[in-house]
């Protein structure tokens, strides 16, 4: 639940690395994001998400950022694995990749992943994917989410 203020947008982020959790969400917050709810990792963060959008009264994040290192294919496997939920309920999935080749983007897209970003290793670039998905986020909001 977003602790802030109820019914403020958010974002949620999936994270099985909690340094990374927080380095991502200092950047999207330096970049002008909503806040961030860390959901944890795969498994919490996939009973967090059934617990938070079974509530047709609750505040749903307005964006699920999905970033797993576990193994190669932990990424495709999450948003596979939850993308009829999100679908159902209208909450767009982006996943931070080790690679960005197209048969990787392909693959995630056709799991449900609405965008793609790389998962930077130099700082500035770094930043600038955290801009992006900021951005994405900024241009995917529901009218009903910002008052319209």
């Amino acid at each position: 639940m977003n602790t802030v203020v109820d019914n403020a947008p958010y974002m949620a982020l999936v994270d099985n690395d909690p340094h990374s959790a927080r380095l991502l969400t200092r950047m999207l917050l330096a970049h002008g994001s909503p806040a961030i709810e860390c959901f944890g990792d795969a498994a919490d963060g996939r009973a967090r998400l059934e617990a938070v959008l079974a509530d047709p009264e609750g505040n749903w994040p307005s964006l699920l950022i999905v970033d797993l290192k576990a193994h190669s294919g932990a990424n495709v496997e999450f948003v596979r694995s939850i993308h009829a939920l999100m679908r159902q309920k209208g909450v767009p999935v982006v996943v931070m990749a080790h690679t960005l080749d197209q048969a990787s983007r392909e693959t995630l897209h056709e799991a449900g992943a609405a965008a793609v970003f790389f998962r930077q290793a130099e700082l500035d670039a770094y930043r600038r994917e955290a801009a992006g998905i900021v951005s994405f986020w900024a241009r995917n909001q529901r009218l009903d989410a910002v008052g319209m």
